[in-house]
C-alpha cells in the first residue's frame, strides 16, 4: 500500500508517503510568521498552509518517486488542534481522496505522536507507557493497543510547551521558547531559584505549569535589568529543572505502577537535551527501555500521522467523507 498522509494542526504544513511500512519522504514547512508575535496566531496558520499546502503535498510525491495516481490511500490529522488549521489539511486530503476514488482515514494528532517512535523502533511492542509533551499537550498514556488507550494524567492548564514559550518571551528570548531555553540553560545555575513544582490533589499523574510560568513572571520583573541580563540563563536553568521535576517522578511511578519496560516520549518539548538526559538517566536506574524519536518525528510532521494510519487500515479503518475536523479531540 501506498499511502499519502498530511498534518496541518497547528503551525506546520507537512505530507509525508509510505510505501508499505516504509516511509518514502516525510516534508514539513515550518511558518515563520508567527515569530514576531510569540506565539501562534490562528489566522495566519490558517491563510499559511493554505498557501503551501499544494506545493507540500506534490513535494512529498516526487521526493518519494510517485505521484497521486499511484497512491492507495490518503490520511490526514483530523484533531485536535486549530480549527482554522485542521479545515486546510483534512479538506485537501478528502477532495485528493474523492478525486481519485481512494479511501481515506482521519487520524488523531496526539495519537501520531503516541506511535512517532515506531516510524525508526518496529520493536516496540505494547503495553508501554507513552509521554506526549508538546506545545498544546502533556500527557501520560497507558498504551494497551493502537485505540486502547487509558489517560493517566494531563495537564490542567498550560502545556509544557506552551510554558517554555512564555517563559521564553518573559525573559527575552525569541519565538519558539523551547530550543531557546534549552540553549542558554546549558550553561545556566539550574540551582540559582528553586521554582515551584505543582502537585494536584487526588491527581498523581496530572501536570500543572500555569504556576510555575508565573513564578518565573515574578521573579524575573524584580530583578534589575543588570541582574536580569546577568542571570538569564540561570532562570532558564531553574526553570527547567522545575519542568524536568514536575515530569520525571510521574513517569517513574507509572513506570512501577503498571509493570512497564518501554516508554515512548514524544512532541516537541521531547527534543529537549535536559529533559532527554534526565529520562534516559532515570531509565538505566529503574531498568526501562526509552524510545525517543528522531527530532523530525518529536515535532508535528506527517510521517507520524501515516505511521497510525497504516496501522488503522491494515485493520480494516476508515473514515467518511464528511469527517469533520475536531479542534478539542480526546483519545480514549
Amino acid at each position: 500500500m501506498k499511502l499519502l498522509a498530511i498534518e496541518s494542526s497547528c503551525d506546520e504544513t507537512a505530507a509525508a508517503v509510505f510505501d508499505k511500512n516504509s516511509l518514502q519522504s516525510n516534508i514539513v514547512a515550518s511558518q515563520d510568521v508567527h515569530i514576531a508575535y510569540g506565539g501562534v496566531v490562528p489566522e495566519l496558520a490558517s491563510r499559511a498552509h493554505i498557501a503551501k499546502i499544494s506545493a507540500i503535498v506534490d513535494k512529498a510525491l516526487v521526493e518519494a518517486g510517485t505521484d497521486i495516481t499511484k497512491i492507495d490511500a490518503v490520511a490526514a490529522t483530523a484533531g485536535p488542534g486549530l480549527a482554522g488549521s485542521l479545515i486546510v489539511g483534512l479538506t485537501f486530503a478528502k477532495g485528493l481522496a474523492m478525486a481519485h476514488n481512494l479511501p481515506f482515514i482521519g487520524i488523531n494528532h496526539i495519537e501520531g505522536h503516541i506511535f512517532s517512535a515506531h516510524i525508526e523502533y518496529s520493536e516496540i511492542a505494547a503495553p508501554f507507557l507513552a509521554l506526549v509533551v508538546s506545545g498544546g499537550h502533556s500527557l501520560l498514556v497507558l498504551v494497551k493497543d493502537v485505540g486502547d488507550y487509558k489517560i493517566l494524567g494531563s495537564t490542567i492548564d498550560d502545556a509544557a510547551g506552551e510554558a517554555y514559550d512564555k517563559v521564553a518571551k518573559v525573559i527575552g528570548l525569541p519565538y519558539p521558547g523551547g530550543p531557546n531555553i534549552d540553549k542558554i540553560a546549558a550553561t545556566g545555575d539550574p540551582d540559582f531559584v528553586k521554582f515551584p513544582v505543582a502537585t494536584i490533589k487526588n491527581e498523581p499523574y496530572c501536570f500543572s505549569f500555569s504556576g510555575l510560568k508565573t513564578a518565573v513572571l515574578y521573579k524575573y520583573r524584580a530583578m534589575s535589568d543588570d541582574a536580569q541580563e546577568k542571570h538569564k540563563k540561570d532562570i532558564a536553568a531553574s526553570f527547567q529543572k522545575a519542568v524536568i521535576d514536575a515530569i520525571l517522578p510521574k513517569v517513574s511511578k507509572a513506570m512501577k505502577e503498571y509493570k512497564l519496560d518501554q516508554l515512548i516520549m514524544a512532541g516537541g518539548v521531547a527534543r529537549n537535551s535536559a529533559l532527554r538526559t534526565a529520562v534516559a538517566d532515570k531509565a538505566r536506574e529503574q531498568g526501562f527501555t526509552v524510545y525517543v524519536p528522531s527530532g523530525i518525528f518529536c515535532t508535528d510532521n506527517a510521517a507520524m500521522i501515516g505511521q497510525v494510519a497504516l496501522l488503522r487500515l491494515q485493520r480494516g479503518e476508515k473514515s467518511g467523507l464528511d469527517l469533520s475536523p475536531s479542534p478539542n479531540l480526546t483519545i480514549n
